[in-house]
């Protein structure tokens, strides 16, 4: 007796189940916190605009609040730093000398360091700092480093009042030049807002970058010219010291808000292509910044 073949339904080996990638391509699933492109990305962070400015309104108003001089001490803080580096560095080191208008000078140094390395500290807890809204509400998290650097910005504005009433007291009289102040402030403020960005990446990434960065922050002060003349001090120094020197963007910006508002600081003080440099600083920096955030996107408040 002859065994009966299989039937042809039963001889054809089960279909594979879909996998998740087909099953999403069939239905027209995206993935949750996925990265978009570039261009829809800094579409979407504009049209948080809103969101970034009641963000950083918040954390500008909550700031100080638990201290009793409150938002006085977005000036005290600079005035207090400057004071404690003029005790050292004007009357113990004595590295006024060479420099005339040693406390604006020194004062405008002070203000414009203290801008920059404030946001930096800000944009490395920016992420680190805020998983709990990461994690709750679905936004480009570029929004977060970039309303933290406009709390900044909006605290140098306060700081320059304070600055422009120091410059008149020491005896500088307001001209047209000052009005330089401006478009120095928005290079810087560019320039800060790309650190910020770049940081807030690097701070999510690595916990203990908070606590290192202010040393880094002060080691780079001190290369900046901030309590000292960079020209007076390097002048013997070797060529190759003195253009790393005059491309410190942090030196650079400084010493085109020294150029705006200090009579004696004239152009001859300045380094080569000051502006053009500080220029293509802001926006390599801004755009570098801002691609580097943005590739890692869809990691931030996963890991």
């Amino acid at each position: 007796m002859s065994t009966p073949e299989p039937s042809a339904a039963a001889a054809a080996p089960p279909r594979p189940e879909p996998s998740a990638a087909e099953l999403a391509a069939r239905y027209g699933l995206k993935a949750s916190g996925a990265r978009p492109r570039l261009g829809r990305y800094l579409a979407d962070v504009w049209r948080h605009r809103h969101f970034i400015d009641a963000f950083a309104r918040a954390r500008g108003s909550a700031k100080y609040s638990r201290a009793n001089l409150g938002r006085l001490w977005e000036v005290g803080t600079p005035l207090l730093n400057a004071a404690v580096y003029y005790l050292i560095f004007g009357l113990l080191l004595q590295t006024d000398r060479g420099v005339e208008d040693f406390v604006p000078f020194l004062v405008t140094g002070v203000f414009v360091f203290t801008f920059t390395q404030a946001t930096v500290l800000a944009g490395v807890r920016a992420v680190s700092g805020n998983l709990g809204l990461i994690r709750a509400l679905h936004f480009p998290r570029a929004s977060l480093p970039i309303a933290l650097a406009a709390v900044q910005v909006r605290q140098m504005a306060v700081t320059m009042g304070v600055l422009l009433v120091i410059v008149m007291a020491t005896g500088q009289v307001p001209q047209w030049n000052w009005l330089l102040a401006l478009p120095a402030l928005l290079l810087q403020s560019l320039f800060n807002t790309g650190l910020a960005l770049a940081f807030a990446r690097l701070g999510a990434k690595v916990s203990d970058l908070a606590q290192l960065m202010p040393f880094v922050m002060r080691t780079w002060m001190y290369a900046s010219g901030v309590m000292y003349s960079i020209a007076v001090m390097a002048a013997h120094a070797p060529a190759a010291v003195r253009v790393l020197l005059d491309l410190n963007p942090a030196a650079l910006y400084i010493d085109l808000m020294r150029f705006a508002l200090i009579d004696s600081f004239t152009a001859a003080d300045l380094p080569p292509y000051a502006w053009g440099t500080a220029s293509a600083w802001a926006v390599a920096v801004l755009v570098g910044g801002f691609v580097y955030f943005w590739k890692a996107e869809e990691s931030y408040g996963r890991d």
